[in-house]
Parts: C-alpha cells; structure tokens; sequence
C-alpha cells in the first residue's frame, strides 16, 4: 500500500491542545505510511512545526462571521488550499479546527478530495452558545460533508449527529517526557514556595470557563483547615483574550486572604516544572472535552481531583487515579482535596497508578497508531 498524502489544515494563532496534539502526531506519522503537509497561520504554530522539522506552509485563515468579508476570505483561502494540495498531490484534506474544516469544506467540493474533521470541542464556538440551533444545525452540515470524522473522546462524539462515521481517538502525550519530581525544588524556590508545604495546583488558560476563580473559592476553603498550603495557578492568556479576567482574579485572591499562599506563574511554554512542584493537581472548570493537562499531571503522577463531568471520567479512574465529585460541588472538591492533603500515602499510591494509566491508554504511539490505520483506510 502506498502512503497516504495527507493535507493537515489548522487555523489558531496560537498554541492550544489542540495544536499541540496534532504536532505531536505530525511528529511522529511513519512517512513510509503517511506523508503530511502541515497548512497553518503564520505565528506560533508554524514556528513551533519548523521546530520539529514538520513540513508545512503558511496562510491566513481570516474568521468568517463577519458576512460582509465571509465570501472574499473563503473564496481566497479555497483557492490557496486547493493549489497547495494539487501541489503537493493530495490524497486527503484533514481539518483540525471548526473553522479549518470551513474552509475545508470549500476545498473538498472544488478539489474533490476526501475530507476527515477532528472535532476536538463540545460547540462550534468557545463556550456553549446562547441558541441551540444554529449550532446544532452547524454541527450537520460539517459533518455531512466528512467523509470520516474523529474526536478526542466520547463525551464530544455524543454532540454530533454522525456516530456511523465518527470514530473517538484519545489524545496522546509522549509519557517519557514526564519525570515525577524533576524540576520540583527549583520550581518551588524560583517561585518562593516552602519546600516541604503541600502545593495545589491547577492549568489552564485564564477564561471564566476554567474555573480559576472557582478555585480559589475552593482554595479559601482548604487554607482555613491547613493554612501551610501553597496554590498554583498555571496559565495565560495566549489567545490574546481574557486580561480583564486575570485582573479579577489577583483582585479576588486578595480579597479572599490568599495572596501570599497563590502563585500565578502566567502562560509557561513548558509546563512540566510547575506539574513536579505540585502534590495535587484539580481541575475545577466547566466540563472538557477532552483535557491534555489532565493526562499530562497524571504523567507526572500527581492525583487528580475533579468534577465529574465532560470527558473528564474517561480520562481519571475514581479511587484510583483520583477522586471525581459531583458536578460545581465547590465543598466536595475542597473535602476531597483535604483528604489526599491529610494521607500522604493514598494519594501518593494515586499518583503511581496515575501514570501507569496514563502510559497503558494515553500514550501518543497509540494515538499515531489509530490515525494512521484510519488515514491508510480512507
């Protein structure tokens, strides 16, 4: 079987999960099996690609909700994707955002080549939109125009109304990256965090959604009964939004009393120090689609507390690689978060079997795996 040339297109100006996710598996597809072209915007993405030697080309992907412009910036970036992928000779247009596959879907229809989606969210647009409808009715047409569509977990294929063509493939990280404990006494004192206080910690970018100020409200609670803990909030805002929230979360931390026990480390390219500094990691945000953070903690055998919602129990083992509470119940979490915080054993026989599940089911060689046996069979 010859391989497969496949067309990747993905629009984000910045680096997401999303966009991690599909570098990683560019990085790693048998070229003897699957020779990928990367079409990306200018920025991050296509630095971060000509980083790690993926073969890629740039272009705008301008939004489209504007009508006045939606007409001239589709057509154009049709036609550049479709020289491009004559160009390259194409076997297979591969969109990875909701907006790709926009553009995408112009392309297949001029080009004529087979069109895959990897849907990775719940909505066609950030949050839950205001009106059902459209959405819905979004959801139909992107995919009746896939020939096959791939999601990053079930609770996301369960907001399509494909499931005869919809195939779940979980994220992947490489798990050898993940070293327990490297990086923690300097992270730790870089950032003026006792060496031997329990540290809580959450990542995420700074948006309502995450749940940053959700956890404070829960740090608040766990620093009345165990007030030598540290709290760790990871994030940024790379997408260029959400400055006004990250003020208001500085605000809120001191009014709450917590501003010498809360550390906001900002948007870190490498995340992997502040997960070896933590001892529990709790996602506290509205439901996830799928939730790379989650998975790269438990690489780090960190125990995860969370709630039990979106993707979320697909990923954490209850008992075993964590606890999951009921969903927004602010106090349970808190309790939950004691609990590990008071048996040092528990949560540190949690964070064993953290990673060995992390390594057994969300190892990025059987994500490659999965995508290419798709790819090769499209």
């Amino acid at each position: 079987m010859r391989p497969k040339r496949v067309l990747f297109l993905d629009h984000a100006p910045a680096l997401g999960g999303a966009e991690y996710s599909l570098l990683d598996v560019l990085t790693r597809l048998p070229r003897e099996r699957v020779v990928p072209l990367l079409v990306c915007a200018p920025g991050p993405v296509a630095l971060e690609a000509e980083r790690r030697g993926i073969p890629h080309r740039t272009m705008g992907f301008p939004r489209l909700r504007r009508s006045t412009t939606l007409p001239r910036n589709l057509w154009k970036g049709v036609q550049e994707i479709t020289h491009i992928a004559h160009t390259f000779r194409a076997d297979i247009l591969y969109t990875n955002t909701v907006r790709a596959q926009v553009y995408g879907i112009a392309a297949h229809f001029r080009s004529r080549l087979p069109l895959m989606w990897h849907m990775r969210d719940f909505w066609l647009s950030e949050a839950k939109p205001r009106w059902s409808a459209p959405d819905r009715w979004g959801k139909r047409i992107l995919c009746a125009t896939a020939r096959h569509v791939i999601t990053n977990s079930r609770a996301v294929a369960e907001h399509l109304p494909c499931p005869e063509k919809t195939t779940v493939v979980y994220n992947g990280i490489e798990v050898e990256r993940f070293r327990p404990g490297e990086g923690r006494m300097a992270f730790r004192r870089e950032h003026g965090i006792p060496l031997h206080v329990p540290v809580i910690g959450m990542v995420g970018r700074l948006r309502p959604w995450k749940g940053q100020d959700r956890f404070l409200r829960i740090a608040h609670t766990v620093a009345k009964h165990h007030p030598s803990t540290r709290f760790l909030i990871v994030g940024g805002t790379p997408f260029g939004v959400g400055k006004d929230y990250e003020q208001e979360l500085h605000s809120f931390a001191t009014a709450l009393g917590l501003k010498e026990h809360t550390v906001f480390t900002g948007h870190l390219p490498d995340v992997r120090p502040a997960l070896a500094a933590m001892d529990i990691f709790v996602h506290p945000g509205d439901p996830e689609p799928f939730g790379r953070v989650i998975i790269e903690a438990m690489a780090m055998a960190l125990p995860v507390v969370a709630f039990a919602h979106g993707a979320i129990p697909e990923i954490v083992l209850p008992g075993r690689t964590g606890i999951l509470v009921a969903p927004y119940d602010e106090d349970a979490l808190a309790h939950a978060i004691m609990a590990l915080i008071e048996d040092v054993d528990k949560r540190k026989y949690m964070g064993h079997r953290a990673r060995e599940h992390v390594a057994r089911t969300f190892h990025i060689r059987t994500t490659v795996e999965r995508l290419t046996q798709i790819l090769q069979h499209m």
